[in-house]
C-alpha cells in the first residue's frame, strides 16, 4: 500500500470526524429548516457549481435520498462543459446567479443550500445575496480554513458564508487538496467530495428524524433496481409533483 494513500486514508477519516464533533449543532440546524420547509409545503433547492454540483447530485434522486431536493443546474457550470475552462469564467460572471435563480422558480420561504469550497466566486455569494432578498432562507457548505484565508471576488465585497443563514465548516484545509507527496509542487487529493457526502446524507438522517416525531413519512426513494421499487418511487414522484422542479 502506498503510504500516500494510507495518510489519505487518514485525512479523510480524521475530517470525517471533526465534521461528527464540531458541526452536529449546524447540521441539526440545517436539517430543522428543511424540516420546516417541507412541512409548510415548500419547496427544497441546491446549487454547486463545477465540482461543488457533485454534492448537488449526491442528493438528488438516488437511492436513500430526498425526493424533494430540486438541484439548480447550468451547462456551463458542469464539469461535462467544453472547453472544461469555461467553468472558471461562468463562476465569475456577474449577473449570471440572477439569471439562474430567477429561472430556478426559487420563491420566498423556500429553502437553498449552496456548496462552495472556498466561498468566495460570485456566481455563489450572488445567488446567496438574490434568494435572500427573495425571502429564501439559505444555507452553505464551506472550507472555512480555506474560505477565511481568501478574499471575495464579488463586487459586493462579501464571502458566501457572510450572506448564509447558517454554515456548516466542511473541516478542509487551504487549497483543498490534502496530500504532499515529494518531487511534486502542488498538493493532491481533496477532501471536500467525502466531506460534502457525508454532511449531506447527516442533514438527510436528521431531516427524516425531525418528520418521523411529526408523524409524518420521509419521502425517501429507494434503488431503481430493488423489485418494485420504481412503482414506489413513481408514487413518490406523483404525491409531490408539486414540489418536484427536475422532472
Amino acid at each position: 500500500m502506498s503510504k500516500h494513500i494510507r495518510e489519505y486514508q487518514e485525512k479523510l477519516i480524521n475530517v470525517i470526524s471533526k465534521i461528527y464533533d464540531t458541526q452536529q449543532k449546524n447540521i441539526d440546524k440545517v436539517a430543522q429548516m428543511m424540516t420546516e420547509t417541507i412541512l409548510k409545503n415548500k419547496s427544497i433547492y441546491a446549487f454547486g457549481p463545477s465540482h461543488a454540483g457533485m454534492i448537488v447530485e449526491e442528493m438528488v434522486y438516488r437511492a436513500g435520498g430526498l425526493a424533494l431536493v430540486n438541484p439548480i443546474h447550468a451547462a456551463a457550470l458542469l464539469p461535462n462543459a467544453r472547453p472544461i475552462s469555461i467553468t472558471t469564467s461562468m463562476e465569475r460572471l456577474p449577473g449570471y446567479a440572477t439569471v439562474l435563480i430567477k429561472a430556478s422558480g426559487i420563491k420566498k420561504d423556500d429553502f437553498l443550500l449552496i456548496h462552495s469550497v472556498s466561498a468566495r466566486i460570485p456566481i455563489v455569494i450572488e445567488m446567496a445575496i438574490k434568494a435572500k432578498e427573495i425571502g429564501v432562507r439559505v444555507a452553505g457548505i464551506v472550507n472555512m480554513d480555506f474560505a477565511t484565508k481568501v478574499t471575495s471576488l464579488d463586487s459586493s465585497g462579501k464571502m458566501m458564508y457572510e450572506v448564509c443563514d447558517i454554515v456548516i465548516d466542511n473541516c478542509g484545509e487551504l487549497g483543498d487538496a490534502c496530500i504532499s507527496i515529494e518531487g511534486l509542487p502542488q498538493k493532491v487529493a481533496p477532501t471536500s467530495t467525502v466531506a460534502g457526502a457525508f454532511i449531506v446524507n447527516s442533514i438527510v438522517i436528521r431531516v427524516c428524524e425531525n418528520l418521523i416525531k411529526k408523524d409524518t413519512e420521509p419521502p425517501i426513494f429507494r434503488s431503481a433496481n430493488i423489485d418494485g421499487s420504481n412503482e414506489f418511487n413513481l408514487q413518490l414522484l406523483e404525491k409531490y409533483k408539486d414540489r418536484i422542479h427536475y422532472m
